[in-house]
């Protein structure tokens, strides 16, 4: 079984970026079982090292699809991370366990993290299926994707509305006339909307 304390040792390299954490939690994934993984997850994510949180994430992302236990602990352990950095990769964990079990299956899941009450579990969603577009369902639905998104025009979080707007403007680039459609029914008097909305129509005035 893989050596926790190296692993964090390594993890705490990184200052920068997540390439090796990344590679870390991938060969963790390889050479261990699901079993011996989440253990492993587990004990990473007790560490005070930001570092080894983020392998830890990564990992449970890889096992969430086959694994209730560590899709589980990505929802109510891992969305409570006060590091920014490991909520990055909570939105990249949660977009490969949308991946494994296909986007369109993963639909009503994606749903429900959108209305929870925790500003990093909607942030997840927004964010980690950035550019929602080229993800498989959405490619073929992106009004689907828009609706999804623009539910989340007046959020209460900054974060959360500022991925919103960042992601429907990503989708503009290829379907402006569906953002312009979408955007004239917001009431742009709300001021959180307004914010959602700078960021949204950048590239379709």
């Amino acid at each position: 079984m893989a050596n926790v304390k190296s692993l964090i040792q390594r993890a705490q390299k990184t200052q920068h970026g997540f390439t090796d954490i990344k590679k870390a939690s991938e060969e963790v994934f390889a050479t261990e079982s699901p079993s011996e993984a989440f253990s492993i997850a587990k004990e990473l994510f007790d560490s005070e090292v930001a570092q080894a949180r983020m392998v830890a994430t990564f990992l449970f992302g890889k096992l969430s699809s086959t694994s209730k236990q560590s899709f589980s602990f990505l929802h109510k352990k891992v969305s409570k991370d006060p590091d920014w950095r490991v909520q990055e990769i909570l939105a990249q964990a949660f977009d490969q366990y949308c991946k494994d079990i296909g986007y369109e299956k993963a639909l009503p899941t994606i749903k429900a993290w959108l209305k929870d009450s925790n500003p990093n579990t909607r942030r997840a969603v927004t964010e980690g299926l950035r550019i929602w577009t080229t993800r498989d369902y959405f490619k073929e639905h992106p009004e689907v994707a828009v609706q999804l998104l623009s539910q989340l025009r007046g959020d209460d979080s900054e974060y959360v509305r500022k991925s919103v707007g960042n992601a429907l403007r990503d989708i503009s680039r290829k379907h402006k006339e569906l953002i312009q459609k979408e955007v004239k029914t917001w009431d742009l008097s709300n001021k959180e909307t307004l914010f959602t909305y700078k960021l949204t129509s950048k590239f379709i005035k």
